[in-house]
């Protein structure tokens, strides 16, 4: 056996410690820019601290999600358009957390890769920073790791968390009750859910990310990464509001899985897929993979990425308020009795 000469060290076995470092400090002013009430320290301490009592909280109750974005991630790397991407991930939790009725509060992140990036983790982080911003929530600390062997060159993972409060006695879902109406709030596109079947549909019609997208301006892959709506400020205020019965955040499994989720047994929901206009990107997969109705509407969101279910006296005022928010609201049906999710219409 020959012996080795000099000393090993974990730069030469791939891990650049000082790249770490580097990066913390270049994030440390998006980082900084969310800090809320409640925030008690900056980014590079060994755990982040939050008050949820400075935070306006007399008697907290606090809510937790953590979730990815799913093989959307796939398309980033290989497009190299990964600013919009921790958008998504901040996305994807805070709108949980709504749906329990809480405000998201902070947020920590996971960052993997096999060798570390600087520049590119950082926009992705940036990113992330950008969607806690929008949220109102706080990043307040994170992981970054690189390890060699494990992940292919360029390529990386990510996962969030959030922790979000409510006062003790107003969770949602509460009061749901049959004849209680369904507002959807759009979508910003596909979101961050279905998109294996959307790299499938993507490879059988033979387009690259490059190409040309056939449902918008600009190219394929670009379009297809538009990040997550945030539902989080205006569906905050409608709670607060009044009316409000329960909200569904429309991720896997679309609206056939999700607003079940959140009626109470003996009640079902009934929508009219007349309400809406089928986004043009759905309306490209749906053609261009040949998906049925019923797949449609339990891979992707079809456009609804949040459904409020609110009291039929306050239906009205709360649509124009989210409007006015922004949103763009469609009134789409009506808690019933029964169980799941019955159709009507068709959707186009």
């Amino acid at each position: 056996m020959t012996k080795r000469e000099g000393a090993m060290s974990y730069a030469e076995a791939g891990v650049d410690i000082d790249a770490g470092n580097a990066l913390v400090e270049r994030i440390k002013p998006a980082a900084k820019r969310t800090a809320r009430p409640g925030t008690m320290a900056g980014l590079g301490g060994f755990g982040a601290l939050f008050d949820p009592r400075a935070a306006g909280y007399d008697d907290p109750v606090l809510v937790a999600a953590t979730d990815g974005v799913g093989t959307k991630l796939r398309i980033a790397i290989d497009t190299g358009v990964v600013d919009g991407i921790g958008i998504d991930l901040v996305a994807m939790c805070v709108n949980d957390l709504v749906c329990q009725g809480a405000e998201p509060l902070f947020f920590l992140d996971y960052f993997a890769t096999g060798k570390l990036d600087t520049d590119s983790a950082a926009r992705v982080i940036e990113g992330i920073a950008a969607g806690c911003a929008r949220a109102g929530c706080a990043l307040i600390g994170g992981e970054t790791a690189e390890m060699p062997g494990m992940y292919a060159a360029g390529d990386f993972d990510l996962a969030g968390f959030a922790v979000g409060a409510l006062e003790r006695g107003h969770m949602l879902p509460a009061g749901v009750r049959e004849g209680d109406v369904l507002l959807g709030l759009g979508a910003d596109g596909v979101h961050a859910n279905g998109f294996s079947l959307v790299r499938r549909i993507a490879a059988a019609e033979g387009l690259g990310w490059e190409a040309p997208a056939p449902f918008a301006e600009g190219a394929l892959g670009a379009a297809l990464l538009t990040p997550t709506r945030l539902y989080v400020r205006p569906a905050l205020a409608a709670i607060r509001a009044g009316g409000v019965h329960g909200l569904a955040h429309i991720t896997g499994g679309g609206l056939t899985e999700n607003l079940p989720r959140i009626l109470p047994e003996g009640l079902g929901a009934e929508i009219d897929l007349g309400a809406w206009t089928l986004p043009a990107v759905f309306d490209w997969l749906r053609r261009a993979g040949g998906l049925e109705t019923a797949e449609m509407l339990k891979t992707f969101n079809a456009g609804i990425g949040m459904v409020a279910v609110v009291d039929a006296g306050r239906a009205e005022a709360l649509a124009v308020q989210l409007t006015e928010q922004g949103e763009r609201v469609i009134p789409m049906g009506h808690v019933v009795a029964g169980q799941g999710v019955a159709y009507t219409g068709r959707l186009g």
